[in-house]
């Protein structure tokens, strides 16, 4: 029952906290679809620039006959890119925090739980991601979407959260955007 409610109390956090996402952000193509913008040829993006340091998820649908259901597609898979780098992210985080205690104090104890906590974090529900963009492509009718997560929102989360590893909590505020710098660019 515990677990319920710290996963209900995280998601209703994260959930508002992506909701307050904003600016605009540009992004280089590189696929070269003719006529589309830029962040649909370059695809899913890790992006640290003068908005902040955000992850760019984008989505697509094809032709489904049902315009609102397509749109629905697009944004749903746009969040998932979202929260398939995010998951990634914190699973470099929690490999980094874990070498670094283990390497301090030997114990695997820390392992299991900051392994449980990071588990149910990149679990959550992403659905509160900001879609900031649509675009159609007017020759094959695909729709594509893009989703964004400001980074410092997830720290504010991570943050909130009270049943959580305090050394890892501390490891995520000192490290966690050195270590989103390093990750490779294009989300892949």
């Amino acid at each position: 029952m515990r677990t319920i409610g710290w996963k209900l109390s995280v998601i209703g956090l994260l959930s508002g906290l992506l909701l307050a996402c904003g600016g605009k952000t540009t992004v280089e193509s590189d696929l070269g679809i003719k006529g589309a913008p830029d962040w649909v040829n370059e695809g899913t993006n890790i992006l640290n620039d003068k908005g902040g340091r955000l992850v760019h998820g984008v989505g697509s649908a094809p032709q489904m006959g049902d315009q609102s259901l397509q749109v629905s597609t697009a944004d749903d898979r746009a969040r998932a890119e979202v929260a398939r780098v995010l998951s990634s992210y914190m699973n470099v985080v929690s490999k980094d925090y874990i070498a670094s205690v283990q390497g301090a104090t030997g114990s695997g104890a820390t392992e299991q739980s900051v392994s449980r906590d990071i588990s149910n974090i990149t679990k959550l529900n992403l659905a509160g991601a900001r879609i900031i963009g649509h675009w159609r492509d007017k020759k094959v009718g695909t729709v594509y979407a893009l989703a964004e997560l400001d980074m410092k929102q997830v720290q504010e989360t991570v943050n909130k959260v009270e049943d959580m590893n305090k050394g890892f909590k501390e490891f995520f505020q000192a490290k966690g955007d050195n270590i989103f710098d390093g990750m490779p660019k294009g989300g892949k």
